[in-house]
């Protein structure tokens, strides 16, 4: 009979984990609190549950008697993920490294202690901080981001003290403890790391180049493989990479790391995921730009089956983010003649009259073009070119 996978988590991003888990021939079971999630249409089986909710996951996993576990492209799936393994006895993330991965400032201070990478300052906010003592420890600017959380939600730059309070107090309503951490702002350029570790062993698959929105929000707009980086930067990056896996005690699965790295060549771990990276990275960046069959793998690994890291074919690949402003989508363009006159991937959910949000986090992103290339540069220039043309064919108008 076929292995039985729970992928926690049945959105957008994990439909992807969903139809690849089937193509291999996995019983797939899937759950969400939201009943109308797109992952359901393709799952084998699903539930309508609440991915936080450790112990109604489980019950539902011990029903189906579950042979492996994942998350993906969500950071709220992981510790419910890492709980079932724990307490089912399938391969997994160790329950107590998942709840350390969740906490920013924990992770930040493992990182610091161990000496991974050139971070210089680094503070936990709560509810009962002193924030005006606080503030005159701090050498500004500073980034002020919540301690658990998806994407970049509730995350600000702070030039000034008297800024610094109010942006405390936006992380931490972005966080599920009400917590936030203070770290040095860093002006450098953003980069991605996406690793699996099979059997203890770290395989860092590769560093894709990142381009972000402008201050004060900080969300991704698109990545690139190979880098801009010079050989010798990139190859310290994956060092960083992978030490801090090891520091941190992560013995299972994905993990997704933002990096930036300056002029110099310093090198700084921003945040740290303990699951597939979001935006296209496991379908599409990885294999498409390292040879790797990343989400195969990322199910074989949860299973216990054997895991095959070789590379196939690959070459140069770019993505960007269907990103708006404001407004109400007026008509649609052609996407399957742009696929075809351009060489691109479109991925989207826009329809006709549905309103959509100006661009500050990845939950209003509207979707994905995935560009494939002999160059990086004609990658880029692909997606960016039909990224233009999608953006003046929307017709959008101001609410």
């Amino acid at each position: 009979m076929a292995k039985k996978i729970l992928i926690i988590g049945a959105g957008f991003l994990q439909a992807f984990v969903i139809r690849k888990a089937k193509e291999l021939g996995y019983d797939t079971y899937a759950v969400d609190a939201d009943p109308s999630a797109v992952g359901f249409a393709y799952a084998d089986h699903h539930a309508t549950i609440n991915i936080v909710d450790e112990e109604a996951c489980l019950a539902y996993a011990r029903q189906e008697n579950i042979n492996g576990v994942l998350t993906a492209a969500t950071d709220y799936g992981v510790l419910t993920a890492a709980y079932i393994a724990q307490e089912m006895h399938l391969p997994g993330l160790k329950y107590e490294v998942a709840k350390l991965i969740k906490n920013k400032y924990r992770v930040r201070k493992c990182l610091y202690e161990h000496r991974v990478d050139d971070t210089e300052q680094a503070y936990e906010v709560g509810s009962d901080t002193d924030l005006e003592a606080l503030c005159q420890q701090i050498t500004f600017p500073v980034m002020v981001k919540p301690c658990d959380g998806s994407g970049s939600r509730g995350a600000s730059r702070v030039d000034t003290k008297d800024a610094f309070a109010s942006a405390c107090r936006f992380a931490m309503a972005s966080s599920l403890t009400k917590c936030a951490t203070v770290e040095t702002f860093i002006v450098g350029k953003e980069y991605g790391a996406e690793s699996l570790v099979v059997n203890g062993e770290v395989h860092v698959l590769g560093i894709m180049r990142k381009w972000m929105t402008e201050p004060p929000y900080y969300a991704e707009l698109g990545h690139a493989i190979p880098t801009d980086l010079p050989h010798e930067v990139e190859q310290r990056a994956k060092q960083c990479v992978q030490q801090a896996i090891e520091a941190l005690g992560i013995n299972f699965g994905s993990v997704n790391m933002d990096l930036l790295i300056t002029a110099e060549g310093k090198i700084y771990i921003i945040d740290i995921g303990a699951r597939m990276g979001g935006n296209m990275i496991g379908p599409c960046i990885i294999p498409y730009g390292t040879g790797v069959d990343y989400v195969a793998n990322m199910i074989r690994n949860a299973v216990g089956d054997k895991v095959d890291l070789t590379p196939i074919a690959h070459g140069a690949v770019a993505t960007r983010l269907l990103a708006f402003d404001t407004g109400v989508v007026k008509q649609l363009p052609d996407f399957k003649a742009l696929e075809q006159k351009y060489g691109v991937e479109i991925y989207h959910h826009l329809e006709v009259g549905q309103a959509v949000n100006e661009y500050h986090t990845n939950l209003d992103g509207c979707g994905y073009i995935v560009a494939k290339a002999d160059t990086v540069d004609t990658a880029i220039e692909h997606a960016e070119q039909v990224l233009d043309i999608v953006r003046n064919s929307v017709f959008k108008t101001t609410f």
